[in-house]
């Protein structure tokens, strides 16, 4: 499967430094997205490991993921690379993505860009089923932000 490229902002009343901290604190992130469990700090800011769960279609996903953290500029932006492999599956999957706070009138704007690519037996439910069930993850976590941050 191609690499799928995703751009999201959000507009919120919290300030740059709340919105830092909350963003930054992993153990919440984990809450907003559902299909990821057991998050393990390795070295704050830097490296975690997870899994991921999740069915999509016939495949009853369980991928061990290394997440490093690179590029922070504290209260600004950061780099996450996530990767992990389902070996039962025969699927690996890979997530890119950089954040970037920016004060604006009444509160932040904070803007994510990225990337994320599964291959292997997942990828042959195609990249329009992967797609549907990759923007409900998105979906489902920048609701949880906007609603902890706040609407601007």
């Amino acid at each position: 499967m191609p690499r799928s490229e995703f751009h999201r902002e959000l507009s919120v009343a919290a300030s740059p430094e709340t919105s830092w901290t909350t963003l930054t604190d992993v153990p919440r992130l984990v809450g907003w997205v559902g299909i990821v469990e057991d998050a393990v700090e390795l070295d704050p800011l830097a490296h975690y490991t997870a899994v991921l769960m999740d069915r999509l279609g016939p495949f009853k996903l369980r991928a061990d993921l290394d997440i490093v953290v690179s590029d922070v500029v504290a209260g600004e932006s950061l780099r996450v690379r996530a990767e992990g492999e389902d070996r039962q599956v025969g699927s690996r999957l890979q997530i890119e993505a950089t954040m970037a706070l920016a004060p604006q009138e009444g509160g932040t704007k904070v803007a994510f860009d990225g990337s994320y690519e599964v291959t292997g037996k997942v990828a042959s439910m195609g990249s329009g089923t992967i797609n549907k069930k990759a923007e409900k993850i998105m979906g489902d976590f920048f609701k949880a932000a906007q609603a902890e941050l706040g609407a601007a």
